[in-house]
């Protein structure tokens, strides 16, 4: 998957976990719905690796102003 920023006319160039991440912010799943899916598909890799990884790449999307938070994150069991 490629992303276009239209402002900058900067692309960028998404790995199939990366692809999977977006799709799943424009489904507007929260980002700890993300990790437990990865989880899943990933289970040699640590929860809390994830989790770190998915924040640091979804910084990565708002920094450069492909994606902005809609509303405030949703914390799972409120």
């Amino acid at each position: 998957m490629a992303l276009l920023n239209e402002r900058t006319g900067r692309y960028w160039q998404l790995n199939r976990t990366g692809a999977t991440i977006l799709r799943r912010l424009l489904d507007h799943a929260a980002i700890e719905e993300v990790v437990d899916q990865l989880a899943d598909q990933h289970s040699g890799t640590p929860r809390d690796e994830l989790a770190a990884d998915v924040g640091a790449f979804v910084e990565q999307l708002a920094t450069a102003g492909l994606i902005q938070a809609t509303k405030p994150l949703r914390r799972r069991g409120r």
